[in-house]
């Protein structure tokens, strides 16, 4: 049922449940005065927009003599529609927050005598009503549900781009113009015969061209917008890859903060995937800690010391297969090699080819060299630039990466106050910077990154009618008729497609989706 056809008065315990200093319980409709004079018999409104102080008296009591206290000393405000947040009256309580209290004050609402009924909000109704009522686009609507979910500062700041107003305004203003230039074509297909055009359908549907031309360069640039914002709303995928007893557990340790994976000198400890969600500066992000991945080209200790290798199991080679899927479903992947000592003396660098490729083939990568305390920095240096030559050198992508140098077990075992105990701190630091490549939008089209995955799936949707249109539009240039039914359509789907984004004009399908957005 849409709120014109629906008079009730609703209300909800607006702010946290549990005890508080404060609890705000929210009334919005037009029984929203009836509900204050009912709870306060004594006392004159407060001034529109003004706070009051307000003793509330339970209704069935509030003409006796000792009428039932609910709550002293209430800050009350009034604010008259329609500038309010669901476009019609609202009353707000802030009454103490004690359980007792915010019970007796909810139970009492529905007994105020007022024209229509009033009952307790269902899920979401304050936030449906201002969509129906004009306050929010459908946009804005997804942007509060991300304000209330987010947990993490650039979370927040995603919310906020999206709940502007602005992502609404472009969208609406794209499907005004593809109406406008759809009705163009259609009066042209009715009246072409009876009337005088200045433009013959080919002029027509040149100029139309450029105006899609603009939006589909402008779509493409929200979609950029939507695959780097959900990043920021589901967390950046890091993998940490290596060959095994490289430090790979460790080094997940000291970043997540807790024993989240075994540490064991025995290699091969981790056989799954050990996957933790933290905050690093404001980013969600989702840690996996990988089995250590041995092949042929593994240069490890025991082909430097001539060992033969040992055999994989069944086990450990459906971990390495996992492994590998982790690697390339992650948007960060940290490649670990490690610093070790060989048989008959000197130390060498244990890596895996195979990791590094699956490193450059990422996103974004960086490689690190564990176990650096093992050595000292005259001995470490040339170490490093060998393996930047022989290694990092010959893998395409890594020709010139800086590897970073650290040491996990001086990061676990150093004294307080030392600023960056093993380069953990600085490979976080490291980390941070990608998490900005990865996230960064210019300064102009910031607000790009409040573009929902729902929004983007309807670009996309939008972007394909306006891909078919180009085609009638440029079939004059082939050598053919344009079909201008069929480009006409390809407007009023695409146009349609963005009507869905703001719930605005006429979109048949809107209606499915708004009772799981206003739910959130």
């Amino acid at each position: 049922m849409l709120f014109n056809e629906n008079d009730d008065t609703i209300y909800a315990l607006s702010s946290g449940a549990g005890k508080a200093g404060i609890a705000v319980i929210r009334i919005s409709g037009p029984g929203s005065l009836s509900v204050y004079k009912a709870l306060c018999p004594t006392k004159p409104p407060p001034k529109p927009r003004y706070a009051g102080v307000r003793t509330l008296l339970d209704p069935a009591s509030a003409n006796l003599p000792n009428g039932n206290i609910l709550d002293s000393d209430s800050l009350i405000l009034y604010f008259p529609g329609p500038k309010t947040v669901t476009g019609e009256d609202v009353l707000e309580l802030h009454v103490h927050g004690g359980s007792a209290t915010i019970k007796a004050v909810l139970a009492a609402i529905p007994k105020c005598s007022t024209t229509g009924k009033v009952r307790y909000a269902e899920p979401g109704e304050f936030t449906r009503r201002a969509f129906l009522n004009g306050r929010l686009d459908l946009a804005q609507v997804e942007s509060l549900g991300d304000t209330l979910d987010a947990v993490t500062e650039q979370q927040r700041r995603v919310a906020v781009q999206g709940n502007s107003g602005v992502l609404g305004k472009t969208y609406e203003r794209w499907r005004e113009e593809l109406l406008l230039a759809r009705g163009e074509i259609e009066a042209l297909i009715d009246f072409s015969e009876d009337q005088h055009f200045d433009e013959s359908p080919t002029e027509l549907l040149t100029n139309v061209r450029r105006l899609v031309e603009g939006i589909l360069h402008s779509i493409n640039m929200h979609k950029l917008g939507s695959q780097k914002s959900e990043l920021l709303r589901n967390g950046i995928r890091i993998a940490l890859l290596g060959p095994p007893n490289a430090g790979k557990s460790s080094l997940m340790n000291q970043i997540v903060g807790r024993e989240a994976s075994i540490v064991s000198s025995e290699a091969g400890t981790t056989r799954d995937v050990i996957e933790a969600n933290l905050d690093i500066r404001g980013y969600l992000c989702s840690f996996a800690d990988t089995a250590g991945i041995r092949t042929e080209s593994t240069r490890s200790i025991a082909n430097l010391d001539g060992d033969s290798s040992p055999v994989i199991g069944a086990i450990e080679q459906e971990g390495i297969r996992r492994a590998r899927q982790k690697a390339m479903d992650s948007d960060i992947v940290i490649v670990l090699a490690s610093v070790e000592a060989v048989k008959g003396g000197g130390h060498q660098i244990s890596y895996d080819v195979e990791t590094l490729k699956l490193a450059a083939a990422a996103q974004q990568c960086l490689v690190a060299v564990n176990k650096s305390d093992v050595v000292e920095r005259e001995t470490l240096e040339p170490l490093i630039q060998g393996f930047k030559s022989s290694a990092l050198g010959s893998v395409q992508g890594l020709q010139g990466a800086e590897p970073l140098t650290i040491s996990c077990k001086a990061a676990a075992t150093a004294a307080a106050g030392l600023t960056d105990p093993g380069g953990v701190h600085t490979l976080t630091e490291r980390l941070v910077q990608s998490f900005s490549e990865l996230t960064s939008l210019p300064g102009d089209v910031h607000h790009l990154l409040g573009v929902t995955e729902r929004q983007n799936q309807l670009l996309f949707e939008c972007q394909m009618h306006l891909e078919g249109f180009m085609t009638e539009a440029q079939a004059c240039g082939a050598g053919r008729e344009p079909d201008v039914v069929l480009a006409a359509e390809h407007l009023r789907l695409a146009a349609n497609r963005l009507a869905c984004i703001t719930g605005r004009g006429d979109s048949g399908d809107v209606e499915e989706v708004l009772g799981v957005i206003f739910e959130k």
